[in-house]
């Protein structure tokens, strides 16, 4: 039975996972569960860090963010696991011995890009343009 809702109106198909294109690589659910995935504070700054400053290792990861090991590989594996980080590994060790390291995937920093970092900017423009001065 056909409706007059509003997303009727503006050809919207009822459910969302409609709105893939028929031969979309991944399911709504993988969209879903990359989103929830910077859902959390730490998993957000793992993958801010590695989109804006590059591949980093483990070890410059820990540093940076001050955690503990087993918490950050913890979040990368989560990370990974959704597609937004990929694991490389070098043939070589670098200076500090280390021969893996973590970059962000295209997806990731699309993600992040178009996601919440969008809506930063959105607020920044909106408060621009309501405030007088």
């Amino acid at each position: 039975m056909a409706t007059n809702s509003p997303a009727d109106a503006k050809g919207l198909p009822e459910d969302p996972a409609e709105l893939l294109p028929p031969t979309s690589v991944l399911t709504l659910d993988e969209y879903l569960d990359m989103q929830a995935a910077i859902g959390d504070r730490t998993r957000f700054t793992l993958l801010y860090r590695l989109v804006h400053f590059g591949e980093r290792s483990p070890k410059e990861l820990e540093d940076a963010l001050d955690i503990r090991a087993n918490n950050l590989h913890y979040h990368l594996r989560k990370l990974v696991d959704t597609g937004l980080v990929e694991k490389r590994k070098r043939t070589r060790a670098d200076g500090d011995g280390l021969f893996a390291y973590y970059r962000a995937t295209s997806l990731g920093a699309d993600i992040l890009e178009y996601g919440v970092e969008e809506l930063i900017r959105r607020e920044h423009d909106y408060r621009d343009a309501y405030t007088s001065e």
